[in-house]
């Protein structure tokens, strides 16, 4: 005797629509009013509704509604013998987490219906619905693929598939510069680029241009964590990268800066690159233009950097210089001070002889550096031919699944450094930077009378002057200098001597020196 069909006299409602399916024949309502008609015609009295709106039917995480009722289908299996739904795929579109829930269902001897579709308890009944499942996967992976396809395809197009970094807005779909923040981010990427910057004080220059990241509608000040991701995008390079995808694609923006430039910026972050040692000047040290000297000039008694201050007269102030633990030693007058600086580095200036042969030097190795320099571009460009051949290659066999993406990354990785240190080497833009005859011309201006230089300097140049040549300070022996540090580098073109180097055009040939011409003569 075959078994008798289930009554079924009372049943709940599950509503369920995601964002993109908001329309007028897709709606909630339209869903309810079509479940209810449905059990109005099979006799079903409904016991509770179940909406839930902007969820994908992906999977079930994140699908609270559905989970609440069933839950209250556990609860209440004695009084619930069905559940409406529009259509099956309101459930789910995955086939194995449809199954996993029919299952729960009937577990608690509950039925579940489609109010538009063919369905119940017989075998044919069930092979249908498992059908009609399938089919929701199977367009739901269509559509899934398309979307990847078309992300894809605008990746490789050249558009970003995300929203644009700091200094670009999206207009129509493209990333345009922002008026706003474009100076000023570029700006920054020249400060970080320039290496006599860091990450903190590039993030104070962008906070006080007004500069700000934008998270989910608000808007915060730069950070320096924020800066070193933005200083790693080559976006700003004009090449657009995805976590998704392994290529590099040049991108259909406008590049804010050149990529030896972001090469660069990598290579300093990373501590690579190293710049030139420059006299160091403290930053915090307050320069007074009638104190030059303080804090440089030193006690000879006991090593204390000396101060200035003024006392007053009968009839003027005067100003003098004095240590600063007031060691027992009398204060000096601030003019005797200066004038023996400016005797002190008269005597020390550059012979002219030898401020002519360092010179022909510096100019030689000038046009001996130039030339290395391009040969050395040559060179580099080839190397960055095999390494982007390298990554193409790579990407290529990720592509058909002989790398594994760990290993490309690992690869990628080692490739990008190559890269990196290429790029460093390729873009040296010193030389090209100054004009080597002006160069010769102000070193001639200033050393030859290293005096006079003192004398026509403000206190900010003063301190530079003296810190390059004295790094270690001036001692003050009461009265005049004494044992005086010179910087080796001073050292070296000061005593630079003719008889180690042949002066005149880079191609070596000897100027006679006029004073040889006289005693020849």
């Amino acid at each position: 005797m075959m078994n008798e069909p289930k009554s079924i006299n009372s049943a709940v409602i599950y509503l369920r629509v995601s964002t993109e399916e908001q329309v007028d024949n897709f709606s909630l309502d339209t869903q309810l009013e079509i479940c209810t008609k449905e059990a109005e015609r099979r006799g079903i009295q409904i016991n509770k509704t179940f909406r839930e709106e902007g969820k994908s039917a992906k999977t079930i995480t994140g699908r609270p509604v559905l989970i609440e009722m069933l839950e209250y289908c556990r609860k209440n299996k004695k009084s619930v013998d069905a559940v409406i739904v529009y259509r099956l795929d309101r459930i789910s579109r995955q086939t194995a987490d449809y199954l996993g829930i029919r299952k729960k269902l009937a577990e608690c001897d509950i039925t579940l219906i489609s109010a538009t579709e063919p369905t119940g308890d017989s075998p044919t009944e069930k092979l249908v619905e498992t059908i009609l499942a399938g089919f929701a996967q199977l367009d739901n992976d269509v559509r899934s693929e398309r979307t990847k396809n078309g992300m894809r395809a605008r990746f490789l197009s050249g558009l970003s598939t995300s929203r644009p970094p700091l200094g670009y807005i999206s207009k129509d779909g493209y990333a345009t510069k922002d008026p706003e923040n474009w100076d000023s981010v570029r700006r920054g990427w020249e400060l970080m680029a320039s290496g006599k910057s860091t990450l903190k004080e590039v993030a104070e220059y962008l906070n006080t241009c007004g500069v700000r990241q934008v998270i989910k509608g608000k808007r915060y000040q730069i950070i320096m964590q924020a800066l070193s991701r933005m200083f790693k995008n080559k976006f700003y390079a004009g090449i657009i990268t995805s976590e998704k995808y392994p290529e590099e694609v040049k991108g259909q923006h406008v590049p804010m800066i050149t990529e030896e430039m972001f090469y660069r910026v990598q290579n300093i972050i990373s501590g690579r690159y190293k710049c030139a040692n420059l006299p160091i000047v403290p930053r915090r040290l307050q320069n007074n233009p009638d104190f030059p000297l303080r804090r440089i000039v030193k006690c000879g008694k006991c090593g204390t950097p000396m101060t200035g201050g003024w006392s007053s007269g009968r009839k003027n102030k005067h100003a003098y210089y004095f240590c600063r633990k007031r060691c027992g030693e009398p204060s000096i007058k601030a003019y005797e001070m200066d004038y023996s600086t400016v005797e002190h580095l008269r005597a020390i200036s550059p012979t002219e002889q030898c401020l002519n042969a360092f010179l022909a030097m510096m100019r030689t190795t000038y046009y001996k550096r130039v030339s290395d320099l391009k040969s050395r571009k040559e060179r580099a460009e080839v190397d960055l031919s095999r390494l982007y051949e390298m990554r193409q290659a790579l990407i290529q066999k990720n592509l058909s699944g002989v790398y594994s993406d760990e290993v490309f990354k690992e690869q990628n990785k080692l490739i990008e450094e190559q890269v990196a240190s290429v790029r460093m080497t390729k873009d040296d833009e010193l030389v090209n930077k100054y004009n080597i005859q002006s160069v010769v011309e102000f070193m001639r201006a200033k050393f030859s009378d290293l005096g006079k230089t003192y004398q026509e300097s403000n206190v900010t140049q003063i301190k530079v002057l003296l810190g390059s040549i004295f790094p270690s300070g001036m001692v003050w022996g009461y009265p005049g200098y004494s044992n005086q540090h010179i910087s080796p580098l001073y050292q070296y073109i000061s005593h630079f001597g003719d008889d180690n180097v042949s002066f005149g055009d880079p191609g070596g040939n000897r100027t006679r020196d006029l004073l040889d011409e006289n005693q020849m003569s």
